[in-house]
């Protein structure tokens, strides 16, 4: 009996080691076979458009962008280059203000210097692309119709001639002679607006712009054109993907460093001048539109310009075209010669 309780046993202790090893070389061949079942491999996110841009640029912000726009009047007198802050400019208009001699306005909203300058006196055209930019406009100096027409709300103006040298909106700098020599100061632009009952805060829709695709239009990195005897090129840096600017031959770079001005768009727009005095002051039509030529990484393309919500844009067949994200410099030339005029090569050929 005892020898039959004993074999009993052992069986039983046989059967369950067998088990065991079952269900361990289960175990095994199913975590070999787990190893062996690759993994799908998982697809990259694309990125998603940034939360907040800058409406002028493009260019993503860290965010909610609520700052006002601030437009300065640069001077472009030979006496006054190499000028300060305009590297940092969102937009740079080019406009004639009388003979040959061309002003910039300088709209900053991005990127904000503590100084710019030259700073020099107002033209109607100037300040009203200012308003319809919804900018606070910086100037120094105007004629006494002009400035009455800044006083009676053409535009939210500061004028240097009221702080001239005050050390806080303008200061004179030594190294030149006067008109040539005021700047304006950021932190006082704010601080005198502020005074002023101005807001500082605004809302304001981007424009339309590139994403990753490429732009259409003919090769041309070398681009010339002329306002009387004054020349001004640009040309397409293959490295940096940028246009770089000239003045009658020279380069046109910040004062203080050289560092240079390197420009994602330009736009030369044609449109009706009109001499309204002896000194060659002008009126310059802002409102029909026109012929323009639009220049993106080293193309150009026969655009027309418009005024959309008070702003300057290129359209072609009516629609907006957009721009690279980055910095612009719009060329505003009359009608005679006109677009036609400009000089295109492709230098990379």
């Amino acid at each position: 009996m005892k020898k039959l309780s004993v074999l009993f046993i052992i069986v039983l202790c046989s059967l369950v080691a067998c088990s065991n090893n079952e269900e361990a070389t289960n175990e095994q061949d199913q975590e070999e076979l787990e190893e062996t079942v690759e993994e799908e491999p998982v697809e990259p996110e694309e990125p998603g458009k940034p939360d907040h841009i800058y409406p002028l640029t493009g260019l993503e912000a860290e965010e909610e962008v609520t700052d006002r726009l601030i437009a300065v009047m640069v001077n472009n007198h030979p006496k006054a280059r190499p000028q300060t802050g305009l590297s940092q400019a969102d937009i740079v208009f080019e406009i004639l203000a009388e003979g040959d001699v061309t002003r910039f306005m300088a709209l900053y909203h991005s990127n904000i210097p503590a100084r710019v300058g030259p700073v020099r006196s107002a033209r109607p055209y100037y300040f009203n692309l200012a308003n319809d930019y919804n900018a606070i406009y910086v100037y120094h100096g105007a004629a006494d119709h002009i400035e009455n027409m800044v006083q009676s709300g053409a535009v939210q103006g500061l004028n240097g001639m009221y702080y001239d040298n005050d050390k806080v909106l303008f200061e004179r700098s030594t190294d030149r002679n006067p008109p040539h020599n005021s700047y304006t100061l950021f932190d006082g632009i704010y601080q005198r607006a502020e005074e002023q009952g101005y807001s500082l805060e605004a809302e304001y829709q981007p424009m339309a712009f590139l994403e990753e695709e490429s732009v259409d239009g003919e090769a041309a990195t070398d681009i010339s054109l002329y306002y009387g005897n004054y020349g001004v090129r640009y040309q397409y840096d293959e490295a940096t993907e940028k246009y770089l600017r000239f003045s009658d031959g020279v380069q046109t770079v910040e004062n203080a460093d050289s560092t240079p001005i390197q420009l994602d768009n330009v736009l030369i727009m044609e449109t009706a001048h009109q001499v309204i005095d002896d000194e060659g002051r002008r009126d310059i039509d802002f409102s029909s539109g026109g012929n323009a030529l639009l220049l993106q990484q080293g193309k150009v393309q026969d655009v027309q310009w418009e005024r959309n919500d008070g702003r300057i844009i290129p359209t072609k067949d009516g629609e907006p075209i957009p721009f690279v994200p980055g910095q612009t410099w719009i060329n505003v030339i009359p009608t005679s010669p006109g677009i036609d005029s400009v000089e295109l090569s492709n230098t990379a050929e």
